[in-house]
């Protein structure tokens, strides 16, 4: 597993062992950051459910000026912190151990993009949704890694679901602002 591309271009990033471990593939990583592409520079992300934290590592190599990671595994949060060492983007960043529902329910921050893949089957994207709403800025964005099949709601909070896409057995849903006239 490797950055793509920005300052921290194919730095190998540490992975989490075990069989519960389900890290982006290159592909989909390569189709979150092209539909976000000219949203990222200087921005607040928040990588949640980060794992490895390849994510928000991602973003802040593209120029996100900063950004948050939470996982609820102590493992996960360790090896987090090595990946932004050894990315050299630590300085911008806070790793969190934490619930991700606990953290978005409490948080007082906002932020400008918001990647989350959780565990699958578990319900819980359907669940941190309209909390994640809460505490994204207004044309922001919500970027959500699912199986593909999985029904995920069309609205949260003020986000509606923008766009959805398919990459195997792989979906990526987006979220942003709805329109107030429909």
């Amino acid at each position: 597993m490797r950055v793509i591309t920005g300052s921290a271009r194919g730095r190998v990033l540490k992975t989490l062992e075990g069989e519960d471990v389900r890290p982006t593939t290159d592909r989909v990583k390569e189709a979150i950051f092209s539909i976000i592409q000219f949203e990222i520079e200087g921005r607040e992300v928040l990588d949640l459910f980060a794992g490895s934290g390849q994510l928000g590592i991602e973003a802040l190599s593209r120029g996100a000026a900063y950004a948050t990671f939470t996982d609820l595994s102590k493992d996960a949060v360790s090896v987090i912190k090595s990946n932004l060492l050894t990315t050299g983007l630590h300085k911008n960043s806070a790793v969190l151990q934490t619930d991700a529902l606990t953290f978005l329910k409490n948080s007082k921050k906002k932020f400008d993009i918001i990647l989350m893949d959780p565990p699958y089957s578990k319900g819980l994207l359907q669940k941190a949704l309209p909390f994640a709403a809460e505490v994204t800025n207004d044309g922001g964005v919500i970027v959500c890694e699912h199986p593909h099949g999985e029904e995920m709601p069309e609205k949260a909070g003020k986000f509606v679901l923008y766009r959805s896409y398919k990459y195997g057995k792989l979906a990526l849903s987006v979220y942003r602002i709805g329109d107030d006239e429909e």
